[in-house]
């Protein structure tokens, strides 16, 4: 009886892990061949329900990405673009595109968000045009021309106990005008507020009293819905401000700018400071394009980070407690116009002049 050869050499590692509840991890496995004592495995550890940490969305927009957002419950996700389209897409496997709408607009749609309440979908445009669709449908159920200008920006609050859904939109014709959303509204606006100026973008308060205007002036103006009239202003910016975005406490106001300046602003009935300003950011360059970078709020850990995207293709995430650079996130190859992040996980997700959006995992936060 011979004895039975040596194994060939292993060209590869076998792991076994046992089930666990713990966090999923993903497990890399380096070997050198015959030299096993150069084996390297690199844990990294997963802190989402992604199916990988960085996922590309790409393939449905041949123009530049404006605004990507998750809606409320952050199972979908939706983006609008310069090629006149809103694609909708799934954020967990197999993050399907499963909605391509090009129906709504005749001009690039450069800003959107979810209703609250309802599947509804806001849309604007340059067009002038504001749209509501049913995204379980595809079918636009309202329009309204809203403006005699472009639309920049827009946003969307539950006006009191009432359960009405009230939207902002705001113009280069220098306006905001207040319109109800849903089934039952008419194409008659609520309120008009008269700027002056261009307006880049808009916000609602917490309890949806107060509007947030950002404008050609570098002035964030404050409206009292109520009052019908201006309440304040906050400066502090030294160029136009691209877009706002509140806390979700409510006592802060984001607010990025063409200056590369991005201003963390306090917005609570009495701020212990006279300007009102919280923090100054740096690090996320508007460059010379003057596109309207849009912000966001980080919402696992009740915002303890915010994120603006720029010009030189990265997306940069401060703390906002110490004001210090978190992350400098690479992968796209154009201007990063737009962030959001969703609002149980930590995952940022960021759309851009490439026309791709990227879905990526950060490390928790710490709740605040």
């Amino acid at each position: 009886m011979s004895k039975r050869g040596a194994s060939p050499p292993l060209q590869g590692t076998l792991i076994k892990r046992t089930r666990s509840n713990s966090p999923p991890t993903m497990q890399i496995a380096i070997s050198s061949g015959d030299d096993r004592q150069k084996g390297l495995i690199r844990t990294i550890k997963r802190t989402s329900n992604l199916e990988a940490p960085i996922i590309s969305l790409s393939g449905s927009h041949s123009g530049e990405i404006f605004s990507c957002r998750f809606d409320p419950t952050g199972q979908n996700i939706a983006a609008c673009s310069a090629d006149r389209s809103v694609s909708l897409w799934r954020t967990y496997p197999p993050n399907t595109n499963y909605g391509l709408l090009s129906n709504l607009h005749k001009a690039p749609i450069l800003d959107l968000q979810w209703s609250l309440i309802s599947s509804t979908l806001y849309t604007v445009s340059a067009d002038h045009l504001l749209s509501m669709t049913d995204v379980t449908t595809g079918q636009r159920t309202r329009k309204i021309r809203a403006h005699r200008g472009i639309i920049n920006a827009l946003d969307r609050t539950l006006a009191g106990g009432a359960g009405v859904e009230l939207v902002a939109t705001g113009s280069d014709d220098g306006t905001v005008r207040i319109w109800e959303g849903g089934d039952d509204g008419t194409k008659q606006s609520v309120a008009v507020f008269e700027v002056g100026c261009p307006v880049t973008s808009v916000c609602w308060s917490m309890d949806g009293q107060n509007v947030y205007v950002g404008a050609l002036d570098n002035e964030i103006h404050v409206y009292d819905l109520r009052k019908n009239e201006q309440v304040y202003t906050l400066g502090g910016h030294s160029d136009t401000p691209t877009s706002l975005s509140l806390s979700p406490n409510g006592s802060y106001l984001l607010s990025p700018s063409f200056s590369s300046q991005t201003i963390i602003h306090d917005v609570r009935p009495f701020s212990p400071s006279p300007s009102r300003v919280h923090r100054v950011l740096h690090g996320a360059p508007a460059g010379f394009e003057n596109s309207l970078l849009k912000g966001a709020w980080s919402k696992d850990d009740g915002g303890g980070r915010v994120a603006v995207g720029g010009a030189d293709r990265m997306v940069c995430v401060w703390d906002v407690e110490s004001g210090r650079v978190l992350y400098k996130l690479p992968g796209h190859k154009g201007t990063v116009t737009s962030v959001d992040f969703h609002p149980k996980e930590p995952i940022i997700l960021t759309g851009s002049k490439d026309g791709t959006m990227l879905l990526g995992e950060l490390e928790p936060g710490v709740t605040v």
